[in-house]
């Protein structure tokens, strides 16, 4: 008997209910800038944001609490659309216990909330749990084996030992420990069809749907571990995935909302889904990435050449660019921003408050790129030509630096367009000269001086910037110095 289908929404709302019948607090999700938190650029799963409640400096709201964490990982940003695993923005399903319930009852839900017909309702026979196996400094973990065995009634040819890569979380420093898995079998349709292919196989037949974390220790990030005070659970459950297997798709683009959010970008581009596996890889980049920026924009992350704003700036910009791939000549990702807040805006109310100033941002950031990309374009495709006619593979850190330096030109995206062309840009090169740049801009700033404005140094102790934009998209502010020529100019 096949398994009910459910909507990406319907699945966040029956998660975060779930838990409230088991007396968790319900969380909204927490801002995808990290506060006080210099270790993470973006929050990158449920986690993060409640790491001094795990480690217990800080005493939690309470000691249960679910929420439905906003994420943002950009580690394996080439392989958006290429793959079906890979997005950058993506939600993290998530129950937690601060010093409360632990293995027991963690064990018990997961499975109650996956099978139970009252909530997901999965063949428990397709469904497959794991445990950590253990190495040489940390023993195995016996007492989640033996729940999944004798309370839970998984055969033991059913229950898998895998290592610490599998079984054990850790994400940078903070809290940590072992973990279990649950997968569920898609069935042989989906598998690689080699002999011997079960769970633990790359291929997408055996698909992880739970990752419950038995929060022990406290990772300082250089590899030491000491007990925490307090034993958690953290329990990281992808919404996509969990809606794919759901939903019977291929993909997290081929969920629900997310397909709603594509179909809008080939309304505007006249590209079509499932046309060419070059369209798709386009279609599917342009849908994560305005994903990923509008919700970043809404958090009040803006473009810029530096940390978290570099990131929004590259997904916005690469995102363009595969339009431009499309045949789209003028701006259009503004467009796609209502369809993300349509999606979106029933758990996330203040996407629609602040729309118009994300449409803002992008429009005003797609208006800028297009300038960039036109004249740049033009300069890397007589570059490449002529590398090319020596018969060379690898694109010159100079020329990467000069379509940088001179033309804006992102290095992400020669990269990129270079890999398509069958060749590499040395990197190092390019590096090198940025290096060099760097050098000679720290040596001109040192010739400035002690550049005096109103008895202090220059740029110290400045007024702070007040943002306004979650209000109104324009203000009038006023220049209180200008440094031109080495000279300091005042109003």
């Amino acid at each position: 008997m096949a398994h009910p289908t459910y909507g990406l929404n319907e699945l966040r709302e029956m998660f975060l209910k779930f838990f409230e019948t088991k007396e968790h607090l319900r969380l909204p999700s927490f801002s995808l800038i990290p506060q006080n938190d210099a270790s993470l650029l973006l929050i990158n799963s449920g986690m993060a944001p409640m790491k001094p409640w795990f480690t217990g400096e800080e005493e939690p709201p309470r000691h249960r609490v679910c929420t439905c964490q906003k994420c943002i990982r950009t580690g394996d940003i080439e392989n958006i659309g290429k793959t079906a695993r890979h997005g950058t923005y993506f939600e993290m399903l998530g129950n937690f216990s601060f010093g409360d319930y632990f293995k027991r009852d963690a064990i018990h839900w997961a499975w109650e909330f996956l099978t139970s017909p009252e909530w997901v309702g999965l063949e428990p026979d397709r469904l497959y749990p794991s445990v950590f196996a253990g190495n040489e400094t940390t023993p195995a973990d016996d007492e989640a084996f033996a729940i999944w065995r004798d309370e839970i009634g998984i055969p033991e040819d059913r229950i898998f030992k895998f290592g610490k890569e599998d079984n054990f979380w850790e994400h940078g420093s903070g809290p940590c420990g072992p973990c279990s898995e649950i997968y569920y079998d898609r069935g042989p349709e989906w598998g690689c069809g080699k002999p011997g292919c079960t769970v633990g196989c790359d291929c997408d037949r055996y698909i992880e749907v739970w990752n419950v974390v038995f929060s022990q220790f406290d990772n300082d990030g250089e590899g030491h571990y000491t007990e925490l005070k307090q034993k958690n659970i953290d329990t990281g459950m992808g919404l996509e995935r969990l809606a794919c297997v759901s939903q019977n798709v291929a993909s997290l683009f081929d969920v629900d909302t997310v397909m709603n959010i594509t179909n809008k970008v080939s309304e505007i581009t006249g590209a079509k889904y499932e046309q060419s596996d070059k369209i798709d890889v386009s279609l599917r980049v342009i849908t994560d990435h305005i994903r990923s920026a509008t919700f970043m924009i809404c958090d009040g992350v803006l473009p810029s050449n530096e940390g978290r704003g570099y990131v929004l700036r590259r997904l916005l910009r690469r995102a363009a660019r595969h339009g431009k791939l499309l045949g789209v000549d003028h701006p259009f990702l503004y467009e796609v921003c209502d369809t993300v807040v349509h999606e979106n805006e029933g758990h996330y109310p203040e996407l629609r408050e602040r729309q118009a100033y994300i449409t803002k941002v992008i429009r005003t950031e797609e208006e800028n790129f297009a300038k960039t990309l036109d004249a740049g374009m033009k300069i890397y495709d007589e570059m490449l030509a002529a590398h090319k006619a020596q018969g060379e593979t690898v694109f010159s850190g100079a020329d990467a630096f000069k379509l940088y330096d001179t033309y804006g030109f992102p290095i992400d995206l020669t990269m990129e367009m270079a890999e398509e062309e069958g060749m590499t840009v040395d990197e190092a090169g390019f590096r090198a000269l940025m290096e060099e740049q760097k050098v000679r801009a720290r040596k001109a700033r040192e010739a400035l001086g002690d550049l005096g404005w109103a008895g202090i140094e220059f740029g110290k102790d400045m007024p702070a910037t007040e943002f306004v934009g979650y209000d109104r998209t324009s203000e009038q502010g006023k220049i209180l110095a200008l440094v031109a020529d080495g000279e300091l100019r005042d109003e």
